[in-house]
């Protein structure tokens, strides 16, 4: 969670901050039918201005620019904005977070959050996005979650999620129902929608290794605890042959600014 200053938590600055060039190669990209469904609903297209926030190296802004919006993207940590500019150079790229918006009131059409939305203070963000919205103005949050119905992604999951102590590594909640949070909270928004899908990534153990040492609080930990645990997640998919899919339950949610 964000701290209500604005400031990015420690563990995803440091991590984020380490982790870049991982998390370009490692990360998935969305689901077309995701992606489709946000510029449906959001009404993202030529004429409007999106702003994809918490944008990280650019994974979902690069796929807003081919419709035509214009497209803001805002990135905390300088080591993300640095390959979100040469990723995705049509963007207009600026720092800031959730919590503090770099843009004027009613100044976006839409807002789009991806992979991203679990680092912020709720409340303080929905009510700092719904003030750069215009009214009517949507927003849309977007998470790829590992599909440990796989044996395989279970275990890998298990590996991410508790260290070598026995401890958990996971820094904030997980498996969050965002429509009914988000429907709790005194913000000006609508009902919260959702619509669920499925992704495959494709994968090779190298990238396997970037997509997990990429995550925040793995990325920050001692050098020699990632390489052990880099060497487990290869014994992990040895038998999986040089290339293969990591499945992903992708999850959308959207709502509009009420007028």
């Amino acid at each position: 969670m964000t701290p209500l200053d604005g400031r990015v938590p420690e563990s995803a600055a440091a991590g984020f901050s380490a982790g870049a060039d991982d998390y370009e190669r490692g990360r998935p990209s969305y689901p077309a039918d995701a992606v489709g469904l946000l510029c449906r609903e959001l009404a993202i297209g030529p004429g409007a201005r999106v702003l994809d926030l918490a944008a990280g190296t650019g994974k979902l802004t690069r796929l807003l620019v081919p419709t035509g919006a214009e497209v803001v993207a805002v990135e905390p940590v300088a080591e993300m904005r640095e390959r979100l500019r040469a990723n995705v150079p049509s963007a207009m790229v600026l720092d800031g977070t959730a919590e503090r918006l770099p843009l004027p009131d009613a100044s976006v059409d839409a807002v789009t959050v991806a992979q991203a939305f679990h680092w912020f203070d709720a409340e303080a963000a929905l009510r700092e996005i719904a003030w750069v919205l215009r009214p009517g103005g949507g927003l849309g949050l977007i998470w790829n979650e590992r599909d440990t119905r796989e044996p395989w992604v279970a275990e890998l999951s298990r590996l991410i999620r508790w260290d070598e102590r026995g401890e958990h590594r996971v820094p904030y909640t997980t498996e969050v129902d965002w429509a009914a949070r988000i429907d709790g909270l005194d913000v000006p928004f609508g009902p919260v929608r959702r619509h669920d899908t499925t992704y495959r990534q494709p994968m090779d153990p190298d990238t396997l290794v970037a997509r997990v040492l990429s995550t925040s609080y793995i990325a920050s930990r001692p050098t020699a605890e990632r390489e052990r645990l880099a060497v487990k997640i290869r014994e992990l998919v040895a038998d999986l042959g040089d290339t293969f899919d990591l499945p992903y339950e992708t999850v959308v949610y959207w709502c509009r600014r009420e007028v």
